[in-house]
């Protein structure tokens, strides 16, 4: 008998990272640096792969998801309440400083579609410009997630990772990218001048502590037993490599229109516009409706990735339904919706989230490696191979983390 080919949690980690973080980023890694630093986000995709299966078999083999085992697993007290303090400060206000980008990245696909819609221009009672479409996103994913069904969740964001997929892709062909180029970019690793922080941004925006807690948490929900391993492996190995091409064709899109040419490139906001005079409205079009799902399904995840990780490691009920994990993803939500509607920029939050995140990164990292090496996994601990890989990506991360640091600082 056939085995059913399931697409399941991994998704929600590709709808978590290809957010508008990443559009923003693999857009300027390409206008500046063209294809040369396509085999940064080859490596990602694998390391995000290591991990998350890490993550999922932690979850599924002790039925608990990061955050929980993270909470049991260090008896130190002292030691247990400075990893609580972090992982607190990193997720909140990480996730909520980064939540408003997400409905900011959303809504920019939006008003590039309905350009005028739901925007008001400033007057005596409003002294600045604002933009109603943060509200638009803030409804639609609170009515999402408030129905409390984790199947729900999933569909919808298969449906938007499906929507991200063709349209960045379609947005990839019509420009028509240098396929010599792009393989070669793609097997060859080089740092141009002045692209090493542009190649750990390209890491960064792909293996993240979030997606842990999440995946963690949502492949305990979807899967009860050891035998449904398998089922896991193969929803990683379909879900990351999608996120991976959608990752690749903006990259490539965006060399192809914008290496070695007059035009300036600063965000994913001029991406879509830009594309117009070169490719026809309908690149523009496309690119847009690409931006809008991106930021969407991130606006989903982020909040959710809170709920699960805050919900562990405080012990409250790690369910859609429970009143105390609503709370969680509400106020993430209504910050983002909150910073994105006045066009607030928080400088500062984003000063404390990298430093928040820097510290957290590699300390998930190597708590993921000791919790998969622990006896009560028995048969499925992490082999010697699986534990080189990780270890080897650790490293990485520490990279990752002191960048952070070092440019929250402004060392950098």
């Amino acid at each position: 008998m056939s085995k059913k080919l399931e697409i399941g949690p991994a998704i929600l980690v590709t709808a978590a990272f290809i957010g508008p973080g990443t559009v923003i980023t693999a857009s300027l890694a390409g206008a500046h640096f063209g294809y040369s630093l396509i085999w940064a986000l080859l490596f990602s995709v694998l390391a995000t792969i290591i991990l998350q299966e890490m993550a999922a078999r932690l979850g599924v083999i002790t039925q608990m998801g990061l955050g929980e085992n993270l909470r049991t697993a260090i008896e130190n007290p002292i030691l247990r309440a400075i990893m609580l303090v972090l992982v607190f400060c990193a997720i909140v206000i990480g996730n909520g400083a980064y939540q408003s980008g997400n409905i900011s990245g959303a809504s920019l696909g939006l008003a590039s579609l309905f350009p005028g819609l739901l925007t008001v221009s400033p007057a005596e009672f409003l002294p600045s410009e604002f933009n109603g479409w943060p509200l638009v996103i803030g409804m639609m994913a609170f009515t999402l997630m408030w129905r409390g069904s984790y199947d729900l969740v999933e569909k919808s964001l298969i449906s938007l990772v499906i929507v991200m997929s063709l349209a960045f892709l379609v947005t990839f062909f019509m420009t028509a990218p240098d396929l010599s180029e792009l393989f070669s970019g793609l097997l060859i690793p080089t740092i141009p001048t002045g692209a090493a922080l542009t190649v750990i941004a390209l890491i960064g925006t792909t293996v993240v502590p979030y997606n842990l807690f999440l995946h963690a948490a949502s492949a305990r929900q979807k899967w009860r037993s050891a035998e449904q391993l398998p089922e896991a492996r193969r929803d990683l190995l379909i879900s990351i490599p999608i996120g991976g091409l959608i990752s690749i064709a903006i990259v490539s899109t965006a060399a192809a229109a914008f290496f070695g040419k007059q035009v300036q490139l600063q965000s994913a906001a001029d991406l879509a516009p830009a594309l117009e005079p070169l490719f026809g409205h309908w690149a523009k079009n496309f690119m847009a409706v690409g931006l809008f799902a991106a930021g969407i399904s991130s606006a989903i995840t982020a909040p959710l990735a809170a709920a699960y990780a805050l919900s562990g490691i405080f012990n409250f009920k790690p369910d859609m339904h429970a009143k105390s994990f609503k709370a969680i993803w509400i106020v993430i939500l209504l910050l983002g919706v909150i910073v994105s509607s006045i066009g607030y920029k928080p400088i500062n939050i984003i000063w404390f989230a990298q430093v928040a995140n820097g510290l957290l990164l590699p300390i998930v990292t190597g708590f993921l490696l000791w919790a998969m090496n622990q006896p009560r996994l028995h048969d499925y601990r992490n082999s010697l191979g699986q534990n080189i890989m990780g270890g080897i990506i650790l490293l990485i991360t520490i990279l990752l983390g002191g960048r952070s640091l070092v440019s929250a600082f402004g060392l950098l």
